[in-house]
């Protein structure tokens, strides 16, 4: 994500196919985040508004503390038959591969993709789709707000909710905005006047944590690892402290945030073991690194200050790789 550019505007390809449309399946990424999940509902406010029928479809699981109280709104077992007339809209990912169990019934659909990730390629199973791709929007709510009033429609409160949650899910809260960023303040405060509220989805987004989260964060900040005179840290989380405190006692922003604080760091290197033969690696930049780069080089993806990837082997094994790319990074 290049936080200094302007987003694009909206194809009026897109607008058409929308206006042209009676039945829509909104669809996004498996693992869906707040972005994701606020693209999703507001996207399917504003056409139902036009008088289309619209369902949202999500393989799951909803993990995140942030959007657990969002699952009752969505589908996740599509019906037996297809129905005639439908189109789809895919968010927050441009790969059909990545909706994850729902993938078969959606394909054969008229589909468009709407997506701000880097490195967005042209889906090769449905290759006749529609695509709004801007990697320099920093969440995708962003692009459907825009999408919105390309409609012709006006935020409903609900929907000034989903997009601002979805914002600042994203932005970390606005903390990775800079002084070229005035284009998104300026939608962030239509929200604000349509009736979103800032603190309560702070609350939403930072509260409800459990005390083993609390815990969990203690153990892998306490065995963080400095590299490359500092500008590099890295800890992981075991495949014991996965069993025993699970995918929803973590707290990735808070402990990215308490890692890129400290002084001279560059980079955040978190890897965690979900399986015997296999680890996620969580990568965060300050600035001028592109980990979305060393990310691919992997298989991964992301932004240029915010990617991931996954990788076979264990934690040795992985560890061994990352810095290894990252010493390319600083001393190349």
């Amino acid at each position: 994500m290049d936080c200094g550019a302007k987003t694009q505007s909206v194809p009026e390809e897109l607008v058409q196919f929308i206006k042209t449309g009676s039945r829509f399946i909104i669809a996004g990424h498996k693992e869906p985040d707040g972005d994701c999940v606020g693209s999703q509902l507001a996207l399917k406010s504003a056409i139902t508004r036009m008088g289309k029928d619209a369902v949202v479809y999500s393989a799951g699981p909803f993990k995140r503390t942030e959007i657990r109280n969002f699952t009752e709104f969505f589908v996740s077992v599509p019906p037996k038959e297809k129905k005639t007339g439908g189109k789809v809209i895919i968010v927050d990912c441009s790969s059909m591969e990545r909706t994850g169990d729902i993938r078969e019934y959606l394909e054969g659909y008229p589909c468009a993709f709407i997506d701000h990730h880097a490195a967005v390629n042209h889906p090769l199973s449905t290759p006749q789709a529609l695509i709004y791709a801007d990697a320099s929007s920093p969440s995708c709510t962003l692009l459907i707000h825009k999408l919105i009033s390309a409609l012709g429609l006006v935020l409903t409160e609900e929907e000034a909710v989903f997009l601002l949650f979805g914002l600042c899910t994203d932005t970390g809260f606005f903390r990775h905005m800079t002084e070229k960023n005035s284009d998104v303040f300026e939608a962030a405060a239509e929200m604000i006047r349509r009736g979103a509220s800032p603190k309560k989805i702070f609350d939403i987004i930072n509260g409800g944590k459990s005390l083993n989260s609390r815990i969990l964060m203690g153990r892998v900040l306490s065995r963080t690892e400095s590299h490359f005179d500092g500008r590099l840290l890295l800890s992981y989380e075991t495949i014991e402290e996965y069993n025993s405190f699970g995918y929803e006692s973590r707290d990735s922003d808070t402990l990215n945030q308490m890692l890129t604080s400290v002084s001279g760091v560059q980079a955040i290197v978190i890897i965690r073991q979900e399986l015997a033969d296999n680890c996620t690696v969580s990568l965060r930049s300050v600035d001028k690194i592109n980990v979305a780069q060393i990310a691919a080089s992997f298989g991964g993806g992301g932004h240029k200050n915010a990617a991931g990837l996954t990788m076979k082997g264990e934690i040795p094994y992985v560890k061994k790789h990352i810095l290894d790319s990252f010493y390319n990074v600083f001393y190349n």
